[in-house]
C-alpha cells in the first residue's frame, strides 16, 4: 500500500456517543528507558518482538487512512519515543499529511537534549515532557535511574531551539510529589512551560494504585490557591483533556482528572501500539489488529473500512466505568500483575497512555 498522502477530503466519522475520531497517539516503541512505579512497577518485562513492529511507511500509511476519517492531531508516544531510531525521519514524513494540523511528541526527556535541534528541524509542533519532581532522590526513587539533570537539559534544549507551546506533564501522588506542585509550576514559569497536573490513574502497570494515592483536581486547587490566591478556570471549546487555569499572575496550567471527573464523553482519541493494535480506550482490554491486512496486502479502502466500522461501534468510556466501580465501593487495580506478563499490550508503555 502506498504511503503517499491523497488530496481527498475527510469524511467524519463518529462513534455510538457522537464522538469524532480526531486525535491519535502513535506508539512507536514499548520499551522506555526509566522504570516509574506508576507505569512500569517492574525492572523486566515481556517486549514486542522486533519484527513486529511497524515501519515508518506503515506508521505513515495508517495515519494517512486515520486523516481521511477526520484525525487532525497525532502524539508521538512509547514507551520512550526518543528510542526509536531515525524518529526525526518518520516526522519527516507525517509532515507530507496535509491532513495533520499538528504533530506532537510526549517524552520523558532523558534523550531530548541530543535530539531537540533534529526533531525540530523535521518539523515537530509542539513536546511534552514527563516531569514528576525536581528533586534528584526522589526522582531516583520513583523511576530507579539518576537521570533528572538530563530531563532539566532536555526542557532547557527543547526551549532553546524553539517550540513553542513547551508543557510539563506532573502525575501527583499523594505522598511522593504533592507538596511540589507550586515549586513545579514556579519551574515552569522558567522555562516557559505550562505545567499540566494528572491525576493517579489506575491503568495498566499501575499496580501500586490505590484511591488514597490520588490527589484530586479539588485538593490541587486547594494547595496552588493557598500559595497564589484566585485561580480562574479558562473558558475554552476543546475535546483537549486537561482543563486549564489562570494564575493572578497570568500563568495558566491544566490539570487532566480523568480518576475524578471522567471527560469520556468529549474522548475523540485512539491509540495505535507500535505493533498495530489500535485500541479505541485507554482501558481497553481488547484493540484491533491493523498490522495483519495491511501487510497482507488490503488495500486503503479496505482498511478504511475497517476503522471506519471499529469507530462507528466505539460505546468505550472506561473512565467513567471505572469511576462507577468506586461508587460501589469494588474500585482496585485495573490489572494484575500475572495478567501483564501475559499480555504486553495491557501495559501502557506498550500503548502510549
Amino acid at each position: 500500500m502506498s504511503a503517499a498522502p491523497t488530496d481527498r477530503q475527510p469524511v467524519e466519522s463518529r462513534d455510538t456517543f457522537g464522538r469524532p475520531l480526531k486525535s491519535l497517539r502513535l506508539s512507536v516503541t514499548d520499551r522506555c528507558n526509566l522504570r516509574c512505579q506508576y507505569c512500569m512497577p517492574e525492572e523486566d518485562y515481556t517486549w514486542l518482538p522486533r519484527e513486529t513492529l511497524l515501519s515508518f511507511e506503515e506508521i505513515t500509511t495508517l495515519t494517512g487512512v486515520c486523516t481521511d476519517l477526520g484525525v487532525d492531531k497525532v502524539r508521538l508516544t512509547g514507551g520512550e519515543p526518543l528510542l526509536r531510531r531515525g524518529l526525526p525521519a518518520l516526522i519527516t514524513m507525517l509532515r507530507h499529511n496535509t491532513g495533520l494540523k499538528e504533530i506532537a511528541l510526549t517524552t520523558n526527556g532523558v534523550l531530548l537534549a541530543d535530539e531537540a535541534d533534529a526533531l525540530h528541524e523535521a518539523g515537530l509542533h509542539r513536546v511534552t515532557v514527563s516531569l514528576d519532581t525536581l528533586k534528584p532522590e526522589r526522582f531516583k526513587a520513583l523511576t530507579r535511574r539518576d537521570t533528572l539533570a538530563r530531563v532539566t537539559e532536555g526542557i532547557e534544549s527543547a526551549a532553546r531551539v524553539g517550540f513553542k507551546n513547551l508543557k510539563l506533564d506532573t502525575v501527583a501522588i499523594r505522598g511522593y510529589n504533592d507538596d511540589e506542585l507550586v515549586d513545579l509550576i514556579e519551574y515552569g514559569k522558567g522555562v516557559n512551560a505550562e505545567v499540566r497536573f494528572i491525576e493517579y490513574m489506575d491503568v495498566g502497570g499501575a499496580t501500586d494504585w490505590s484511591l488514597d494515592k490520588v490527589v484530586t483536581r479539588a485538593a490541587m486547587l486547594d494547595l496552588l490557591g493557598r500559595r497564589y490566591g484566585r485561580i480562574d478556570p479558562l473558558q475554552e471549546d476543546s475535546s483537549a483533556p486537561a482543563q486549564r487555569f489562570r494564575l493572578p499572575d497570568g500563568t495558566t496550567f491544566g490539570i487532566i482528572a480523568s480518576t475524578t471527573t471522567p471527560f469520556c464523553a468529549t474522548c475523540d482519541r485512539s491509540r495505535l501500539t507500535a505493533d498495530g493494535l489500535w485500541f479505541l480506550c485507554l482501558y481497553a482490554k481488547d484493540g484491533m489488529d491493523l498490522r495483519q491486512p495491511l501487510r497482507a496486502g488490503a488495500s486503503r479502502d479496505e482498511i478504511m473500512a475497517r476503522i471506519r466500522s471499529g469507530w462507528q461501534a466505539r460505546q468505550d468510556r472506561g473512565a467513567e466505568q471505572r469511576k462507577e466501580l468506586e461508587r460501589l465501593g469494588i474500585r482496585a487495580r485495573l490489572v494484575e500483575i500475572e495478567r501483564l506478563r501475559e499480555d504486553p499490550h495491557l501495559e501502557m508503555h506498550a500503548r502510549g497512555g
